[in-house]
């Protein structure tokens, strides 16, 4: 219970900062993304943003395997770190992910 209450609020940050990069990404190369805003495009990325809330989950995992060797207070440092860690770690593979596996297979107009 008390790992839920640590993730989940910050689960919203995490996913409007990605939602932040996408925006970015639209808006500083928007004609070239233009072709791509279709219904298709859009189902694709609400897959994509379900993947990114299940590698969310992922802190679940370093929940479990750490909270027990640790202090509550040298705990709730660690989550912080592994909240801010992660979620550059979500930015970077976002930014990779559209520079390298979507930017160039979209059609130009």
């Amino acid at each position: 219970m008390e790992a839920a209450r640590f993730w989940e609020p910050r689960r919203l940050v995490y996913n409007l900062l990605l939602f932040g990069v996408a925006v970015l990404w639209l808006v500083k190369t928007w004609p070239h993304f233009r072709p791509a805003m279709t219904l298709e495009s859009f189902g694709i990325m609400a897959v994509l943003a379900l993947l990114a809330n299940a590698c969310y989950c992922a802190a679940y995992l370093a929940e479990i395997l750490i909270q027990n060797a640790t202090s509550s207070v040298v705990w709730n440092r660690q989550r912080w770190a592994i909240w801010v860690v992660g979620t550059l770690l979500a930015i970077l593979f976002e930014n990779y992910w559209i520079a390298d596996e979507i930017y160039p297979f979209v059609p130009h107009p």
